[in-house]
């Protein structure tokens, strides 16, 4: 058998950096980008058709209810076929759903319904992408250069959506939305090409099983065994809703009455963009080696923005605070990637991985619905305080399950685990995949 160490590595790429791992960095790199640019097209294209806020919400809300029914699917199947298949394929269906949505643009006096179809379809490919990808990613990387590699892969797609969010409202100006949804749907089409061509003969041979929901009900087993694993999603099924109604719903609110619209509420953003990137550039050096007592505690800056909102600070002070919870959360990012690749066994990844998406993203839409009763009844001011206030009392409730502040950093793999050696180039057994 020929391994990693065996063939000679080139001088210019670390040892980590392997095929599969640079097939889905650059992948990954291309469609955030496109994404982001396509939120802000899509928005501008609405609005353009003559729709108000409202139907931009309901084209934007129509990608998050597939997303949300069919995720755990999309894990079971990830876990069960080829995921590289699996990813291709979605990329295909985002492909056609974004080009049919610039060609309806292009063409002229697109209907909201069909926007809304269409934007659905692409959260159904995105169902199925996710959890595939995810899976695909944490088997591409060894153990030892685990948390380094996934925090590479992290700065480039945020550097990716910070550069798609810039790019893509100067390209609306400049050309229209139209063309930007087009770029988007090229974007999708070579990042397919790309994970077409990724390495799956590392990857175990799956036994039969008992169908679509016996994988789930295995999958769940999986998730519902590990405290840590079940507490942090729990903890991150408020906080995400909590700080997506604040962002969305409230940030822009404060920027209209107090900041100066949502020119300076852009800026902020950015900055938060820019924190990102550089939280990921520092986990490339440190290696905490309680992984997610570390995680954990830079998820309590996420309560900050909502505070300096509810204030409400100047904008030189919301710009800082965004940057600083950008950085601190990109801790918590790495970290938790890291730990599900040393933790979670390599065939069950993706079921894992859906869990842990469904969980994150499941009470948002519920979050958004209700922030603006919540302001009737308790006003802005209050309802902003009271998110901050859950993001801090569901990150401290987290705290009191001991394999959060527990969990170590391995620089091995488990024995038995069978994620083990689960570098793409570092094996070339063959097997196959489903």
């Amino acid at each position: 058998m020929t391994t990693a160490s065996d063939r000679p590595r080139s001088p210019r790429r670390p040892a980590w950096a392997g095929r599969n791992y640079r097939l889905l960095t650059a992948a990954a790199f291309l469609t955030n980008g496109g994404s982001q640019a396509a939120l802000i097209a899509s928005a501008f294209a609405v609005l353009g058709a003559g729709g108000d806020a409202g139907d931009v919400g309901l084209v934007a809300a129509a990608r998050t209810v597939p997303l949300v029914l069919f995720l755990l699917i999309g894990g079971a199947v990830a876990d069960r076929l080829p995921r590289h298949r699996v990813m291709v394929a979605a990329n295909a269906v985002n492909c056609l759903s974004q080009g049919a949505f610039a060609a309806l643009v292009l063409a002229g006096d697109p209907h909201v319904w069909q926007m809304m179809l269409l934007t659905a379809l692409g959260g159904a490919g995105q169902a199925f992408f996710s959890p595939a990808a995810e899976g695909m990613l944490l088997s591409s990387v060894e153990g030892e250069h685990a948390g380094r590699a996934f925090a590479v892969f992290r700065m480039a797609m945020q550097g990716a959506a910070l550069g798609g969010a810039a790019a893509g409202g100067a390209l609306v100006a400049a050309v229209g939305p139209g063309w930007v949804l087009a770029v988007d749907a090229a974007a999708f089409a070579l990042a397919g090409a790309l994970r077409s061509f990724l390495d799956v003969r590392h990857i175990p041979a799956r036994a039969a099983g008992g169908g679509v929901l016996a994988d789930l009900r295995e999958g769940w087993r999986e998730f519902t065994g590990r405290p840590w694993l079940w507490g942090v999603v729990a903890q991150f099924s408020v906080a995400n809703a909590v700080v997506g109604a604040a962002d969305a719903v409230y940030g822009p609110l404060v920027a209209r009455d107090h900041l100066g619209g949502a020119g300076p509420w852009g800026l902020a953003l950015g900055f938060f963009g820019a924190g990102t990137v550089g939280g990921a550039l520092l986990m490339t050096r440190w290696k905490p080696r309680r992984l997610l007592l570390a995680g954990t505690l830079c998820v309590f800056p996420l309560a900050l923005p909502s505070a300096a909102l509810a204030v409400p600070v100047p904008l030189g002070v919301l710009c800082a605070v965004m940057f600083a919870t950008g950085v601190t959360l990109e801790v918590f990012g790495v970290s938790w990637m890291t730990a599900l690749h040393q933790e979670i066994p390599e065939e069950k990844l993706s079921r894992v991985s859906a869990y842990d998406w469904f969980g994150s993203i499941a009470l948002v839409p519920l979050a958004m619905a209700l922030a603006g009763p919540a302001q009737s009844a308790f006003g802005r001011t209050s309802s902003l305080w009271g998110c901050a206030a859950l993001v801090v009392a569901v990150t401290a409730a987290v705290l009191c399950v001991p394999d959060v502040r527990r969990l170590r950093r391995r620089t091995r793999p488990m024995a038995g685990h069978s994620g083990e050696s689960a570098s793409a180039d570092a094996e070339s057994a063959v097997g196959r995949h489903g």
